[in-house]
Formats: structure tokens, sequence, C-alpha cells
């Protein structure tokens, strides 16, 4: 199919790439914009990282209800302007990303953010593990390292696989990081809460037999 310049000039706006690098996307994808912008990815992300030193911040908070209020989530999203806060894709992706805080429970947004003691925690675990299974120590901290990897992605929500992607091929920051493209602005997602109904609330754990023999001995 032909390709114009409104074609390229619409994919350059959309990724942030150059003229010639949307065209020949164009080109290899047979001028379907979806597969250009994913050949445009990697020049996607590089936009992006380009864009780390802006200031972000316009934005919302999105929230998410389970269980009929047992359980419910606040996430903040910050953008630069607030155009892009209002932009319907992008609302459903932290409406997604609340619902997915609520589901696989992560404790921080960032690898970084991971507090160091819990990092050790985990480590020693392992290595414990590993040599009491008969693992050569001179291999031990090699498999912990990629131990803690997979941990990484189980409690750090950029690290996790994205609960929408049906392939179950992109963690969030990769989505993330094509939104970045798509919209041409820097995009964090600052942090999050989870709430669990009477957490952290003392609960009374009586035997209920001795509550009514209790109660019989309270009337004679």
């Amino acid at each position: 199919m032909g390709i114009t310049v409104q074609d390229i000039s619409n994919l350059r706006n959309m990724t942030g790439a150059g003229m010639m690098d949307c065209k020949n996307a164009l080109i290899d994808a047979n001028g379907d914009i979806d597969k250009a912008i994913e050949i445009l990815r990697e020049k996607g992300i590089a936009k992006a990282a380009k864009k780390e030193g802006r200031i972000a911040a316009e934005g919302f908070i999105e929230s998410y209800v389970h269980g009929g209020g047992l359980y419910a989530s606040l996430i903040e999203i910050n953008t630069e302007t607030d155009f892009a806060a209002k932009n319907a894709e992008l609302r459903e992706f932290a409406h997604n990303l609340a619902m997915q805080v609520v589901a696989s429970r992560p404790i921080c947004v960032n690898i970084a953010d991971v507090p160091q003691d819990k990092i050790e925690q985990e480590k020693n675990i392992y290595r414990t593990q590993l040599l009491n299974e008969g693992k050569p120590e001179n291999m031990v901290d090699r498999i912990v390292e990629g131990k803690i990897s997979k941990y990484y992605e189980e409690v750090v929500l950029m690290e996790q696989v994205y609960i929408r992607d049906p392939e179950g091929n992109k963690k969030v920051k990769d989505v993330l990081t094509d939104f970045i493209a798509k919209i041409g602005e820097k995009i964090t997602i600052r942090r999050f809460v989870l709430l669990t109904m009477g957490e952290g609330l003392e609960k009374r754990n009586d035997n209920f037999a001795e509550e009514v023999a209790a109660q019989a001995n309270m009337k004679k």
C-alpha cells in the first residue's frame, strides 16, 4: 500500500522517532501503524530515555476496589501535561495497574525501592537452601543472583508481567515505555497503596463453644 507523508508524520508524532526511521518502519510494516510502532520500539525506548530529565508534575490518582470492598488500591500516575493525564488509554492503563496491585501485591514500584535488608534476607534464605541441597559453594552466589532477579519480578510492580498482556511477555515497564513513546511525554508511576479490610486490627480469637459456655454460666 502507498505510504503518505501524513502517515510518516503521524508515526513520528506517536513515537518520537526520526522521519526516515518512521518511513522505513512503515515500509517494513506494509503501512500498518501498529506494526510500525513495534518495529520502532527500540527507537521509542531511546526517545523515552531522553525524557527522563523532564518534570512530570501533572497526573492523576486511579483506584480499584475488589471483593465488595475487602481490598482496594490507589495508584498515582504523573505526566508532564494535564492533556496527557486525560488520555483515555493512559487512564485505562492506570486502572489496570491498580487492579494488578490488588491481584499481584507488589511491595514497591521500582527495584531501587526494595529495602536493602529485605534483599539481604532473601539472599540468605536462598543461599541456605542451595547449600542444604548440596550445591557447590562456587556456584551458589551466581544462582542466588538469578533467584533475586526472579524475586524482583514477583514483588516489584515495574518488573511484573503486565496483567493485561495476552501473551504474558510484556512487563509493566515495557508497557509504560510504549505509552511514553506514543504520547511523547515523560510518564511515571510514582507510588501506590494497597488496602486490606481489617488489616492491623486485633481480632478476637475466642473459641465459640467456650463463649457459649461463658454466657450460660453468666445466666446462672
